[in-house]
This record gives structure tokens, C-alpha cells and sequence, in this order.
């Protein structure tokens, strides 16, 4: 029992737990803003590569 609390205390997991939650909220942060841009910036690039192109 002793060491089950004693893990329980423990916070050596938690600066990595902290990154997993930030780089997880950054990922789902991007995949919206492409989903919403994506139509645009994709026209975007289509439109500069015609013009370097020509």
C-alpha cells in the first residue's frame, strides 16, 4: 500500500504529460486552420507555380 501512494505522488511524468497535451492542441489548432484554408492556399500555390511556370 505504501507504494502504491508513494506512485501516486510521484510527479516525474508530468512535464512530459504538459508537451503531449500543448503539441496535441497545437496539431488539432493546424489540421483546423487547413481545413478552413486549405481551399485558398491551395489556389494560392496553384496561382505561383503558373506564374513561374510561364
Amino acid at each position: 500500500m505504501k507504494n502504491f501512494v508513494s506512485m501516486l505522488k510521484d510527479d516525474a511524468g508530468q512535464g512530459l504529460v504538459e508537451y503531449a497535451l500543448i503539441i496535441a492542441l497545437v496539431s488539432i489548432i493546424a489540421i483546423a486552420a487547413l481545413k478552413f484554408l486549405g481551399g485558398k492556399a491551395s489556389n494560392t500555390l496553384n496561382n505561383a507555380a503558373n506564374a513561374l511556370s510561364n
